[in-house]
């Protein structure tokens, strides 16, 4: 068998996983340099990614090592995009004091636990049924995509740097909290991608 001049896997899926992975990269810098409208901007397309990779992962007829290759890279990508990404743009807010960096702690951590225990529970899930996932337990990281730029553009009704460490710990619990959410069908998946393309609207208005 002809050796690969390549570690990795470089399919369709897993490219989208790295396009979403660039967003949050570039979106970091604009974060910190304040920039902040093209950092929500970047955290909604690396969602956006997200909500894809997985679903052409399971049209495509992948190997046994692309699959669980699959599992791993997505979620590392998971916890810099929705994880760290996240932290920064409330760091970069001015969520720099005691209570501030303990909040952006609790969250990156939550986040990595719940990532951790998603990609072992996922990768028996997968060597015990070909069905796909109908529930997750607790609330999936890429909710913040969605949940932060909602913060935002509502933040003239609040004092918004602690109400946005406040929502940063309460998404932090709901990480790691055991409950049932239900993953979305098509035709959910078709309301959350209109209600994440008004909000993005609604972000790009802003400029």
């Amino acid at each position: 068998m002809r050796e690969k001049r390549m570690i990795g896997f470089y399919n369709f899926s897993v490219v989208l996983t790295y396009i979403g992975l660039a967003f949050s990269i570039y979106g970091m810098t604009q974060a910190l340099s304040d920039n902040h409208k093209i950092a929500f901007l970047c955290l909604m397309m690396s969602g956006l990614c997200d909500m894809f990779d997985g679903k052409i992962a399971r049209a495509m007829d992948r190997t046994e090592d692309e699959k669980r290759f699959g599992i791993q890279i997505d979620s590392l990508c998971d916890l810099i995009c929705f994880g760290m990404f996240p932290a920064i743009i409330v760091y970069s807010f001015g969520a720099t004091g005691v209570i501030g960096n303990a909040c952006i702690i609790l969250y990156v951590l939550a986040a990595v636990i719940r990532l951790g225990f998603f990609n072992v529970m996922e990768e028996k899930r997968q060597s015990e049924t070909t069905e796909n996932r109908k529930l997750y337990q607790g609330l999936p990281v890429t909710s913040v995509a969605i949940i932060l730029p909602l913060v935002y553009l509502l933040r003239d009704f609040f004092t918004f740097v602690p109400v946005l460490e406040g929502v940063l710990v309460a998404i932090a619990f709901l990480f790691v909290l055991n409950f049932k959410v239900k993953k979305p069908n098509k035709s959910e998946s078709v309301v959350m991608i209109a209600c994440a393309t008004v909000i993005f609207l609604k972000v790009l208005e802003l400029f």
